[in-house]
């Protein structure tokens, strides 16, 4: 119980961070690279602050800093890039279907292959995760935003699956926070990206760097040691949902039938992945 309550809140916090993005970016309160820029730097000032508090300290040099930093990097700038031109829902399905693909293959080519029935709660789940999200009518899907989202998907299953070797959590997710900030910034400026923010654009920025994504990104790679790769790929599909369900509660947006039969799936389908069989 106490892992399925953790693993839980790492997922609300991701979701939380999606609900932050979209207040901040929709109402124009920020851009997006403004948002992603302080959103790193804001998280690594306080996962530094908490570690160094506690009198650890900050494996800047580690090895395991070129693999969890490039890919949290990686992550960050394909994902606020790519939804300049993509729909919300269309790369949300890419972003965690790019995901689960690259877990389960790095599970697979690791020996740790998803049993019968994990693979069949992913199948379940992700279908209903692109019944929620899929766009309804006539779309085009912008190629190149959606190989940024591919990029950022692939980025944040390697930086989940770093966590699995690190010996802190909560100094290593510091370090990479750390060591991302320069590279995020340069890129996303490099590439064009404007710095139009307000006070609620920080604001909102920075409760995503400093406690949905330093705070739940380190709770994410204290857990994800008890987790199996294809565990910890299916039940990131819940992000997604939780994110819909949040809009409802504090955005007033509308839920319908469809939304209610694709988080069924969605949660059937990680429940059949993540449940452990009783014997008799």
């Amino acid at each position: 119980m106490r892992l399925f309550f953790l693993t839980a809140l790492t997922m609300c916090a991701f979701a939380a961070n999606s609900i932050l993005n979209r207040l901040a970016i929709d109402s124009g309160a920020s851009d997006p690279a403004g948002f992603a820029i302080v959103r790193v730097l804001t998280g690594a000032v306080v996962l530094a602050a908490l570690v160094l508090a506690r009198g650890g300290h900050l494996p800047l040099r580690n090895r395991r800093r070129a693999f969890g930093a490039g890919s949290l990097t990686l992550y960050m700038i394909g994902f606020s890039l790519a939804y300049l031109t993509l729909d919300a829902g269309l790369g949300a399905l890419i972003l965690f279907g790019v995901v689960q693909i690259t877990m389960f293959s790095i599970g697979a080519l690791t020996g740790a292959n998803p049993t019968a029935r994990q693979a069949a709660g992913a199948g379940v789940a992700l279908a209903g995760l692109a019944f929620v999200l899929w766009p309804s009518g006539t779309f085009q899907v912008d190629l190149f935003g959606a190989t940024l989202m591919v990029a950022a998907g692939i980025g944040w299953a390697l930086y989940s699956i770093a966590g699995r070797s690190e010996t802190n959590p909560l100094e290593g997710t510091a370090a990479n926070f750390i060591v991302a900030l320069p590279l995020t910034a340069l890129a996303l400026l490099a590439s064009g990206g404007v710095w139009q923010m307000n006070g609620t654009g920080y604001l909102l920025a920075a409760l995503s760097g400093g406690v949905t994504s330093g705070l739940g990104y380190a709770l994410w790679y204290r857990v994800l040691p008890q987790l199996a790769p294809s565990a910890a790929a299916v039940v990131q599909l819940s992000v997604p949902v939780i994110a819909i369900f949040g809009g409802i509660v504090l955005l007033g947006e509308t839920a319908n039938a469809r939304l209610w039969v694709g988080a069924g799936l969605v949660l059937g389908g990680i429940a059949l992945a993540m449940l452990r069989r009783q014997r008799g």
